[in-house]
This record gives structure tokens, C-alpha cells and sequence, in this order.
């Protein structure tokens, strides 16, 4: 299976789901939730991307990001996935896959898109079961405890917003 082409894909922002290899509920335990975070927040700190809102499900994340200039998006998921791999060895001692081959990703547009991918990320876990109210879910930026880069920028404003700037 070959992974398609992107185009250009830095200085832009994206709604991404990755999921654990076969499914399997590996992100599950507060230990792996966890060091998931700690990975996530420290590329971020490290300048690699700017991050918006985020989720850890038991056998997929959802990220909304924007890639800085100078990197691919291809190359910030190599970070996030491999360092997460790598940490989770180092911490189990296992060597075997932990990521399904490749990711899904949507370019976010504008205002509206982005909006609407960062509810459904901060919504995730509630419609999932796994907690009764987004702010309570303690892998997600619904949570209190974890400061999300603000608005990207470069995004267009909404259609219905354009439309207003013309008036």
C-alpha cells in the first residue's frame, strides 16, 4: 500500500487520526494515555508543530495541528508515532508495531472547519462512553490541565464571515 501524496504540506493546518495497529486497544491504560501526552507535549515544546486540541482514545488519537514551515506533515506524524513507539519500548520493553502504516489527514480550510474538528476531538471521549463530559477526560484538550496553541493564523475566515467582510 503506498502512501499518497500530500503536496505541500507545511505552514497549514490538519485534522489527523492515527490509529494502533490492528485496532488494538494499546493506548487503553493511564500509563501508555499518559506517556502518549508527555510525547505529544514535548515535540510540541520542541517547536515541531503547533497544537490545538488533541484526544487519546484506547486505539486511536485525533490531533489537530498546524505544521510549521520547513516540515511535512508527513514528518511531524514520523515524530509523534515514532516517538511514542520508541518511548512505549522503552518503558514495556517490546519492539513490536504499535501504529496501523500511514494516517488520515483533512486540511483544514477555515474558522468553520476548524471549529467543528475541535469539538469533534473534545467530544470524542464522551460520545465514546469513556466519560461523561468532555472537561473530565483526562487524555483530551477539553481537559483544564493542558494549555492548546489558539487559532492558526492562516486559516480563512468562515464563508458566512467573508460574505460580511464584503457589505
Amino acid at each position: 500500500m503506498s502512501i499518497p501524496y500530500r503536496g505541500r504540506t507545511s505552514s497549514t493546518t490538519y485534522f489527523v487520526t492515527a490509529g494502533t495497529f490492528c485496532k488494538q486497544n494499546l493506548l487503553q491504560s493511564d500509563r501508555m494515555a499518559g506517556l502518549f501526552c508527555n510525547c505529544l507535549l514535548s515535540y510540541r515544546a520542541a517547536g515541531k508543530f503547533q497544537l490545538h486540541a488533541f484526544v487519546v482514545m484506547p486505539n486511536h488519537i485525533h490531533l489537530l495541528l498546524t505544521v510549521p514551515e520547513g516540515l511535512t506533515l508527513e514528518r511531524v506524524m514520523q515524530f509523534i508515532k515514532g516517538g511514542v513507539s520508541h518511548e512505549a519500548g522503552k518503558l514495556l520493553g517490546t519492539t513490536g508495531p504499535m501504529w496501523q502504516k500511514s494516517f488520515v489527514d483533512r486540511r483544514v480550510r477555515d474558522i468553520r472547519e476548524f471549529d467543528g474538528f475541535q469539538r469533534y476531538i473534545e467530544q470524542n471521549p464522551v460520545r465514546a462512553g469513556l466519560a461523561c463530559d468532555a472537561e473530565a477526560y483526562g487524555y483530551s484538550s477539553a481537559n483544564s490541565k493542558f494549555q492548546m496553541d489558539g487559532l492558526p493564523q492562516r486559516l480563512k475566515p468562515a464563508p458566512r464571515e467573508v460574505a460580511a467582510l464584503h457589505r
